[in-house]
Order: C-alpha cells, then structure tokens, then sequence
C-alpha cells in the first residue's frame, strides 16, 4: 500500500502504472480556468518573439499559422509559471512519481477549428528526462472530443521502448514526426471535460486528429515534469522549477537516444 498517497486513490495510481495514463476530473476550478482563458486571450493578441510566432495577417487555410501553440510561456508569463506548479497537480503528480515532481515545461495549444492534429509520438524522446521519466499534465481548457481534435492515446504503451520517429504525413499533422503503435495496441480518445487533466507517462505514445469542427476551438494547457531524483534532461527545458518556484539545473542530456547523435529533432515538443 501506498500510505503516503496525497490525492489519488490506490485504483487510480494502479491504473496509471498499467495503462500509461490517467485522467483526473475537475482538477482545475472554474475561476482559475476563467483566469487560464483570460491570460492567453491577452498572449493571442500580439507576438512574443522566441515564444509565440504567429503571422497576424494570416488567412483561414491554415488556422495554425494565426495560432500556433505558445511555447515555454511560464517564462515570460506569471499565471503560466502559477499553474504549471498548480498545487493539486503537483500533488498528483508527486503520487504518480512516489516523490517531488519537477516543472520543465509549459505549453498552451488553440487548436483553432480546420486545424491539423498532432501525429503520434512519444514525450521522452523529446525531454530525455533520466534517470526515471517525464510525465505531462495535460490540461482541457475546452471540452476535447473526437470532432474538435482531443488527444488520442494508446493505452499500455508506458513499456514501450522509445522509438526513432518516421515521417508523419504532412496534409494531417503540423509536426514532422510519427511513431507507429504496436500491431496489438488500440488507439482511443481521451475524452475530457473542460477542468480535466490527463497524465501520461512520456513512454506513452499519443496524438490527435484535425479539429472537424467550425466553431469550436479546442484549448489545452499542458505542462511536462520530471521526477525529483533524474540528473539529465535535454538543454532546451532546463531550468526545472520546485513547486515552491525555485529554480533547479539537471545535467543536459547529451545523448542522441534511439536515432543516434546525428538526428535532427526538428521541434521542441
């Protein structure tokens, strides 16, 4: 048994270990999502030169391009930096790992409607959080769904080896990579409310589909940690930050991983 647990029930932490994720309902309070949409309605408004790069003059064939994801914004914004180490998912998070849990970092994705999704692919090729694993909170800002492009998972890929990515097709993802799932694993959605959270282990492969609908954006602020005890981490999510705020340095992980060292990853994820 686990007597330490802070929020999470035994069933869900066991859930968590076998299927590679989980979601926690109404995580997030409705004043602290008004103040989530607030703050990123005000970020959409203008460029933020190495965060956020949208063309203001673009047209509709390509939503993505008026609005990208925002990257990194907890280090020029003070409500990102706030709920990235949100009290109740750092709890959650410090269940999943069995100690602290370390902020490396944030994101906030529109996914406007007609946007393209995001192909599969797996977390900790990206961060190269060792030893142990990243693990994301993703946050629903919108109800996500099937039609506006919520996340699709494939359960039980925790144990998977992380994989060299091939090419994802380029007509349904705006990124360049695609892991493909096991023959015998299913990918399914991940249906969420608005307030929800979805962990998952950075094994676990996951992405999601076009948002099909004309009207509905499908918001989500996801941040991605480390456990307390790795020592490395890929240079561009460092510093790491303490759940009081203060600022951690992991050794940079210098390791090409599964492709070699001559891979190019072409996007932060």
């Amino acid at each position: 048994m686990n007597e330490q647990l802070r929020i999470l029930t035994e069933e869900q932490l066991a859930s968590f270990r076998q299927e590679g994720f989980l979601i926690v309902k109404g995580l997030f309070q409705p004043a602290e999502l008004e103040e989530i949409d607030t703050t990123f309605e005000e970020i959409s408004r203008e460029p933020v030169p190495g965060y956020f790069d949208p063309d203001m003059q673009a047209d509709d064939s390509d939503p993505l391009k008026r609005y990208p994801r925002v990257m990194h914004p907890h280090r020029f914004n003070d409500n990102a930096m706030k709920y990235m180490l949100h009290a109740p998912v750092m709890a959650v998070l410090h269940d999943l790992y069995g100690e602290e849990a370390l902020a490396a970092q944030s994101m906030f994705y529109y996914k406007p409607p007609g946007s393209k999704g995001q192909a599969l692919h797996q977390d900790n090729f990206y961060l190269q959080v060792e030893p142990g694993n990243c693990i994301a909170a993703w946050t629903a800002v919108d109800a996500a769904d099937m039609e506006n492009g919520g996340l699709l998972v494939v359960p039980r890929t925790n144990e998977y080896e992380i994989s060299c990515p091939e090419l994802a097709d380029a007509s349904e993802s705006f990124t360049t990579h695609y892991v493909k799932p096991p023959k015998d694993r299913a990918v399914v959605p991940a249906i969420m409310d608005r307030g929800d959270v979805l962990f998952f282990n950075g094994n676990l492969i996951h992405g999601s589909y076009r948002n099909k609908t004309k009207d509905r954006f499908r918001r989500a602020f996801i941040c991605h940690y480390a456990n307390a005890s790795a020592t490395k981490i890929s240079n561009f999510y460092r510093p790491l930050f303490r759940e009081d705020g203060t600022s951690v340095d992991l050794e940079i992980n210098g390791d090409g991983g599964p492709c070699g060292i001559e891979f190019e990853k072409a996007y932060p994820h």
